[in-house]
């Protein structure tokens, strides 16, 4: 079966590493929204002479965010369609919220939930000040509203997504991204997406 694996949860939890750890061991198409959508959403801010790096304004959450999320998709839709593995990263909270989303990109993409095996890795972080640590490592300007208003970030970091999917039970797996990321973490989670 072709696997269809979302790497969610807020920044600094390390969704893109644990995601290009499982690369390495699994050919897949790998979609990173900030990548796929973020030179034109910057270029959309700067036009409108907003900050190029705040996907916490008003603007952004009304014009730009869906526009992200859904070219996403449609580069899904297209590798699915083509037979190809996926990898989604990002957080896909409204997403995750609507069952009718992942049942209208298996269907775009002319497969089924028999052809397609759809997993979702929710990643995590116990420790707060590890993730300052890796999201001030990271040195993007997109992150300067996290780090200036960090206690309001970090009260919503913590949660887990609402996932309203309709999925076998088996296909979330919460993973604390605290502990070192070994092997045998990698191990544990490569075994969650090839089950």
């Amino acid at each position: 079966m072709q696997k269809l694996v979302f790497f969610v949860g807020v920044a600094g939890t390390g969704k893109t590493t644990i995601a290009r750890k499982l690369a390495e061991r699994m050919p897949a198409a790998f979609l990173d929204r900030d990548t796929v959508g973020g030179r034109f959403v910057e270029h959309a801010l700067v036009q409108n002479g907003l900050d190029p790096n705040d996907r916490d304004s008003e603007y952004y959450k009304r014009h730009l965010r869906d526009l992200e999320y859904d070219t996403t998709r449609d580069i899904c839709i297209d590798n699915l369609a083509a037979g190809q593995n996926v990898f989604m990263i990002s957080p896909f909270t409204s997403e995750l919220k609507n069952p009718d989303w992942i049942e209208d990109v298996l269907r775009s993409a002319g497969k089924t939930h028999a052809e397609v095996d759809v997993k979702i890795i929710v990643v995590t972080l116990e420790n707060m000040e590890m993730q300052k640590e890796r999201i001030i490592a990271r040195r993007t300007e997109r992150d300067r509203w996290k780090l200036d208003h960090w206690e309001a970030f970090a009260a919503r970091a913590r949660f887990v997504p609402d996932i309203r999917w309709d999925l076998p039970d088996g296909a979330v797996k919460i993973f604390d991204n605290s502990p070192p990321l070994t092997e045998e973490r990698v191990d544990e989670l490569y075994r969650f997406i090839r089950a």
